[in-house]
């Protein structure tokens, strides 16, 4: 009985569960929007949030009940419950996109109904609506659905406003991100109309660190938003306060965006001033701060990068034909670099930034530095150029920067050398004598492997002039038997422009073995970026910085390698091989993984002699190593291989077969990598290395067990058809070995994969019709008795969409026509309903990429 009374009650609950729905669709969407809307329940307010934009859609051919809905949105905004509010603010974006799509029916709809709601929730009590209306904002901007007198009239004054001194500290934060994060998107105008003066108040917000963090983080964007002139001006004064702020954090910040900012910054607040603040950066107390600096070390001296180069530099592009040359974007002559170095006094002490005015000889400054009457120059008269050497504009891509008489060059650099550097030597010997008590400290040990390297670089400033004429023979320069003096950089004729340049590579590495310490040091000397910057990104690979710095700096270094080898140029690589050669041989296999990732950019920087020399031994020990480090050598195995001397490259396809050997049999990522790059070497070799070398691998390959790296395969093999169809007793041979290993198959995939080669290479044009009819079509016909469903159905696809379609197969010229249509009358007939049906008919939504694969077996 009381089950009974259950089951009733039971059935009464469902009835009046079935009327309430019953109800609900008999009302209209407005009416079903009004019913919930009201609703004391929190959960109903939030369905009604959700369904806002389902809404919309249903009464979009009515453009007065489209107004309706808006105007309950802005009832529905007044709501006071946060997760309401919240919900309702995530679905303003799609809203405000169905109305953009709709603007004709509902005009002003976003300005008028989601706009207002959007601002006014900026500074909405709540923190969950507040962070939402942000995030709303930003996708509004990015997909460019508000108007710009909108943004600046309604958007930026209230976020300035919340920037407030009165306003909280959350607010205030926030508000300063979300204005960091807009500066980009509303461009220059508006961001130094409205937004500049509260950011560099807010850099200076004495309250609270987080304020002054953000606007740290965010710096580097701020510099590019506003251009060189108001970043020099107005920002670079508060960011020289930030790098040197008591809170490690907000330092570490500044770290992180140096590149950015120095890339705003002109070449000559660059080298004079960003390079010493980064330099106390690296010295900085805190190891958060040193580690971020030694990170972005690489990417602030890629800034330095064909702008600051103080002479003409002219280098042969070996792979692509042409020259690049590298100067003074303004054809300016440089001053003399100096080194700055920052007084560190602590954590919560402000760093003085020592700087020296530079000077620079402009077009016109230039004349009064030159005597009236240049004297002739008693050394021999240059090499006159050789006609196909002049300008021109296929070889240059700027016209040569005129050539200078050395003598009268020294002339000018003594002249324009500064009269003392920011710190003299007696000063920093003074600094080191009274560190080196602590020096077991390591961060005391940090800031005095800073202060050693900057006086050095003062030691070579005061020897400049000897630097200058050093002999020839005593430097390592790799292109010393490749260059005509008449396209070597003024800097090198200042070395010694009368010497017979004749040495080659290895003489160079002789006289390195011999040199002194001092003569190794002044054999790293380069002038394109200062020298404690360079000297401290060489010092990355000291075991030392591990244990003081970061455990991954040795990885940091590697990953911005290239970029520090391309700022360089190729004259100055003896800077960085030894560098080079130590991270190639680190114990982490990490760092030997980043750079055989980007061995092929480097190789392309340096070109192909100095590659062969220096790169090729080290991108052969990489062959050998460990799985994670030859899939970096694997992915861009075509890129450095194209960049060799062909008798270099051939050596290498006796190596290839080592790739199919890997630590884990079950990668197979590995090998269908390896497919892919065989696809590509392939233009890089002759017909007979490709039948020899190339094709037993392309085989191999396709007999692999993951059914991807068989599909990979077989496109190698139609383009390896595609190669040798100009050797017909080539294409004879590896035709026939495909008919006998794939067609006679025991395997159906064996079998299936011959259809799918056949109908690659009439897709791709790898071989002509003649040849395909007379060599691969009678054994592709013979499949129409394969027992196996499946190799049925890509011969069905073959013949009725590849096949049939070409006017050579349909025509009474060719002699297997007939062959071919009583195929397909058989396939027609077929038990098998997928291939009576391909068979037939031409589907139009079918083609090879996705049918062929649809047949395939499973991965394994």
């Amino acid at each position: 009985m009381a089950d009974l009374s259950l089951l009733q009650d039971s059935q009464e609950d469902t009835d009046g569960l079935l009327d309430f729905v019953s109800q609900d669709e008999m009302l209209t969407p407005l009416g079903r929007l009004d019913k919930y809307i009201s609703s004391e329940n929190i959960f109903n307010r939030q369905m009604v949030a959700r369904s806002l934009l389902d809404t919309l859609r249903a009464v979009s051919e009515d453009e007065h009940e489209c107004v309706s809905v808006l105007e309950r949105i802005d009832r529905l905004a007044e709501d006071s419950e946060p997760t309401v509010r919240a919900e309702l603010m995530e679905q303003i974006p799609h809203i405000a996109i169905f109305c953009q799509e709709h603007r004709p029916s509902i005009p002003f709809a976003f300005s008028k109904y989601l706009l207002p709601i959007v601002v006014r929730y900026l500074s909405d009590q709540n923190n969950l609506v507040r962070k939402t209306s942000q995030a709303a904002l930003l996708v509004l901007l990015e997909q460019e659905l508000m108007e710009r007198g909108d943004v600046e009239s309604l958007v930026c004054p209230v976020l300035v406003d919340l920037t407030a001194p009165d306003s909280s500290d959350d607010v205030k934060t926030e508000a300063m991100a979300i204005i960091c994060k807009m500066a980009p998107m509303v461009g220059k105008d508006v961001t130094e109309r409205l937004f500049l003066p509260r950011f560099c108040e807010m850099c200076c917000d004495c309250r609270m660190f987080h304020v002054r963090k953000v606007c740290a983080a965010n710096f580097g964007d701020m510099c590019s938003v506003v251009g060189g002139e108001a970043t020099e001006e107005l920002l670079l004064p508060r960011f020289f306060q930030l790098c040197s702020d008591n809170v490690w954090g907000v330092r570490k910040a500044c770290a992180e965006c140096f590149m950015s900012v120095s890339s705003a910054s002109s070449p000559e607040v660059r080298r004079s001033r960003l390079s010493s603040l980064f330099i106390s950066l690296i010295s900085d107390p805190s190891r958060w701060v040193r580690q971020a600096a030694f990170q972005s070390l690489g990417q602030f001296i890629s800034t330095f990068a064909g702008r600051s180069s103080n002479s003409g530099q002219f280098f042969r592009d070996e792979w692509s034909g042409t020259q690049t040359h590298s100067a003074d974007a303004d054809g300016v002559c440089p001053a003399q670099d100096s080194v700055d170095v920052a007084e560190e006094g602590g954590g919560e002490q402000t760093a003085e930034v020592l700087s020296t005015d530079e000077s620079c000889c402009t077009d016109s400054d230039s004349q009064k530095c030159l005597p009236e009457q240049t004297q002739p120059s008693s050394h021999p008269p240059a090499q006159e150029i050789p006609e196909h050497e002049l300008f021109n504009s296929f070889q240059y891509w700027r016209t040569p920067v005129p050539r200078i008489d050395p003598e009268l060059e020294l002339e000018l650099e003594e002249v324009r050398r500064p009269s003392a550097p920011a710190l003299d030597r007696k000063q920093l010997q003074e600094l080191i004598e009274n560190l080196e008590p602590h020096i077991d400290d390591p961060d005391v040990k940090a800031q005095v492997d800073v202060l050693t390297a900057a006086l050095r670089a003062t030691a070579l400033d005061s020897g400049l002039e000897e630097a200058f004429l050093e002999p020839r023979a005593a430097r390592s320069n790799p292109f010393s038997s490749q260059q005509p003096s008449e396209h070597l950089s003024a800097d090198i004729q200042r070395r010694g422009s009368s010497l017979h340049l004749t040495c080659d590579d290895d003489d160079s590495d002789v006289s390195d073995s011999s040199l002194s310490a001092e003569d190794q040091q002044k054999s790293k000397q380069q002038d394109v970026v200062p020298q404690a910057l360079l000297e401290q990104y060489l010092s990355m690979t000291d075991p030392s910085r591990a244990q003081t710095v970061d455990m991954e700096i040795a990885r940091h270094c590697a990953f911005s390698l290239p970029g520090v080898a391309l700022t360089l140029g190729r004259q100055n690589w003896h800077c960085l091989r030894d560098t080079y050669e130590t991270l190639a041989s680190d114990m982490q296999w990490k760092v030997r993984r980043t750079l055989a990732f980007s061995i092929h950019e480097l190789a392309l920087i340096l070109g192909d002699q100095l590659t062969a020399a220096h790169l090729v031994p080290i991108f052969n020990s990489f062959l050998k190593d460990l799985d994670e480090v030859r899939i970096g050598v694997l992915k861009h195995l075509y890129d450095f291989l194209k960049l060799l001397h062909q008798d270099t490259r051939r050596k290498y396809l006796y190596q290839l077969q080592e790739f199919l050997v890997t630590d884990n049999s079950r990668n197979w990522r590995f090998r269908s990598e390896l497919a892919e790059q065989l696809v590509l070497l392939l233009e890089l070799y002759s017909a007979q290395d490709v039948h020899d070398y190339l094709r037993p691998l392309a085989l191999c390959l396709c007999s692999d067990r993951v059914s991807s790296v068989r599909w990979t395969s077989y496109r190698l093999v139609s383009e390896i058809i595609r190669k040798l169809s100009s050797c017909s007793s080539l294409l004879v041979s590896f035709l026939g070995e495909l008919v006998e290993k794939f067609c006679h198959s025991q395997k159906w995939s064996g079998r299936q994969a011959f259809a799918f080669v056949c109908q690659l290479s009439i897709e791709e044009e790898c071989l002509s019709l003649e040849q395909f009819s007379e060599h691969l079509l009678p054994p592709l016909l013979q499949l129409a008795s394969d027992p196996v469903p499946n190799v049925r159905v890509l011969l069905a696809k073959t013949l009725r969409q590849t096949l049939l379609e070409r006017e050579y197969f349909v025509s009474s010229v060719n002699g297997q026509q007939e062959a071919l249509e009583h195929t397909l009358i058989s396939l027609q007939t077929d038990v098998d309903k997928d291939v009576k049906y391909f068979a037939s008919v031409h589907p139009s939504s079918t083609r090879l990429n996705e049918d062929a694969m649809s047949t395939t077996s499973s991965t394994y």
